[in-house]
């Protein structure tokens, strides 16, 4: 029960993100935004390690893997506020759901991990997930989809270079280098034409800064109180959510197709964290 507490408010936030970006899309250039939000969590962090009295997690000794790590999420963040902006809330949100699949592929490449029947059985859901969304023989690859692919390819990366650096630093600590890494280059990316939001902007670019902050800390409170293959189960409640919210609010049509697609993903997530027996190396 704790563990689907913490989820609804993951699921909330990662909604709520994704409207305020929405919202915000076409008036407010996106690294300036990065930027904003960038600084907004800096502040918070700060103020959270001081009050923990724990300062010294503000202080690393692995640069460079924050570096490498803050530079893909960087791209990854870009990325995904632009598929915001050229697709579907639930077609976004879909496409997203494809990041454990890349990191089970990149895993078994980079860091030697056994391939197994039943992780063999998870990329082949997972992937006939992608095609029925995105139905490439009805239709090219648009923009957006694209965007959204290269969105999902950098966060898995992001989730490969975190789980060697979560072995050593506190989550507070990533996080923190997170913003302190990311202000700087979207500020670099902005250019000197920066403009301040309007007024009628700030509630929803607040609403970036936090629910970032807080959809985060509550996915790491449920995998404490939970196994993986729940908290993933649960986390894909968010394509249906957004899918209704985008046909409320912006009255997006809600294809079976992404549905359809969005249930196999689920199947391949659940199939690769699910252990029955011990997997059989192929």
């Amino acid at each position: 029960m704790r563990a689907m507490l913490w989820m609804l408010g993951s699921i909330a936030s990662f909604c709520l993100m994704a409207v305020a970006a929405r919202e915000l899309d076409g008036h407010i250039d996106k690294f300036e935004l990065l930027a904003i939000r960038s600084a907004v969590g800096i502040i918070i962090l700060v103020i959270i390690m001081n009050v923990i009295k724990r300062p010294t997690l503000m202080y690393t000794k692995r640069m460079n893997t924050h570096l490498l790590r803050n530079i893909f999420h960087f791209i990854g963040q870009f990325s995904w506020l632009v598929g915001i902006g050229l697709l579907p809330l639930a077609q976004v949100f879909a496409i997203e759901f494809t990041v454990p699949l890349w990191v089970l592929i990149m895993a078994s490449l980079f860091l030697g991990e056994t391939i197994t029947r039943r992780k063999v059985v998870s990329v082949a859901l997972g992937l006939a997930g992608v095609v029925v969304i995105l139905k490439p023989g009805m239709q090219m690859l648009d923009t957006g989809a694209i965007v959204m692919l290269i969105a999902a390819l950098c966060f898995a990366v992001t989730f490969i270079v975190s789980k060697s650096l979560l072995t050593t630093e506190h989550p507070l600590t990533v996080v923190f280098y997170m913003t302190l890494i990311q202000l700087p280059l979207s500020a670099l990316m902005a250019g000197a034409d920066w403009t301040m939001p309007q007024p009628w902007m700030w509630p929803w670019v607040m609403a970036v800064s936090l629910t970032g902050l807080f959809g985060h800390y509550c996915l790491s409170k449920s995998f404490q109180q939970a196994d993986v293959s729940v908290v993933i189960s649960v986390d894909f409640l968010r394509l249906p959510v957004i899918a209704i919210i985008g046909m409320w609010i912006y009255n997006e049509p809600l294809e079976v197709s992404v549905i359809l697609g969005g249930v196999l993903m689920l199947l391949a997530n659940l199939a690769n964290q699910w252990r029955i027996k011990p997997p059989t190396p192929l």
